[in-house]
């Protein structure tokens, strides 16, 4: 059983390794309508994400910048996953993805968001992986007197 456990860490490494190589979504975006940088000076990453929202609708996200392979992976993987999603369906997603980073609890879909669990064996590289960047734009929770966490995930509710 070790061994099958060994091949999908090798898997997830791989995914990670990929992304982070090879990130999707990266570049500028014209027309944009919500942005967000984060800046995590542990380790360097700077990254600046994007995203286009019509009718509550995540039309296009792409992300600029520079960091480990752990953030930009990252954020390779979450903007995959957040294309043509509605506002409260990224923030579960962000929510989902918060949890596997933090507890290594993988959710029961398998998405490749799920190769980021080991990284809650290392405490330092956690807010590598969750990219919680200065926003912009305040949420629209945040305008109404909630506080949520900061993410460029919760950019998309806004109105």
């Amino acid at each position: 059983m070790t061994g099958l456990f060994d091949d999908l860490r090798d898997l997830y490494q791989e995914v990670i390794l990929d992304h982070g190589r090879k990130p999707r979504n990266f570049g500028a975006l014209e027309g944009a309508n919500r942005e967000a940088h984060g800046h995590n000076p542990l380790c360097g990453d700077k990254l600046d994400v994007r995203l286009l929202v019509k009718d509550g609708i995540v039309e296009d996200v792409k992300f600029e910048g520079a960091g480990c392979a752990i953030s930009v992976a990252s954020a390779s993987l979450m903007t995959t996953q957040a294309k043509g999603k509605t506002a409260a369906e990224v923030q579960a997603l962000y929510k989902n993805f918060h949890e596997i980073v933090t507890t290594g609890k993988e959710q029961e879909e398998i998405s490749d968001l799920a190769a980021f669990a080991g990284v809650h064996a290392f405490p330092a590289r956690i807010k590598c992986a969750t990219a919680k960047p200065t926003r912009t734009e305040p949420p629209a929770s945040e305008s109404q007197g909630r506080r949520s966490p900061p993410s460029v995930w919760t950019l998309a509710s806004r109105p």
